[in-house]
């Protein structure tokens, strides 16, 4: 099973971006799936997760400012970033946590 990312870069406060991870199986909706970040030297943390059933649920940082959607037919995971703030930077992955699968993670960064 591979995980392959897509988008990402530099943007200025306040401006959006989209990521994008398609998987190799259909197994985007079988299972849970999310984004997670990671800042040198600190953990990974989860950002946003959806469920089989399409329940998503967010890290209260970016509540009310992101965004996490599947398609199933195109077995694609996205995140719709809005409202970036400089906290915001860090490398962004897509992971299948209960296979420990994850995406070869993207560089986000907010900076004007």
């Amino acid at each position: 099973v591979r995980l392959v990312q897509s988008g990402g870069g530099l943007v200025h406060p306040g401006g959006s971006l989209r990521l994008s991870c398609a998987c190799s199986h259909n197994l985007i909706r079988a299972l849970y799936s999310g984004w997670y970040r990671q800042i040198p030297g600190k953990e990974r943390e989860l950002v946003a997760g959806i469920t089989t059933d399409g329940t998503t649920n967010y890290a209260d940082s970016v509540q009310g400012r992101l965004s996490i959607s599947r398609d199933n037919d195109r077995n694609t995971l996205y995140l719709q970033m809005n409202n970036l703030k400089p906290e915001d930077t860090a490398v962004y992955y897509c992971g299948l946590p209960h296979l420990n699968v994850w995406g070869q993670g993207t560089q986000v960064t907010v900076s004007s």
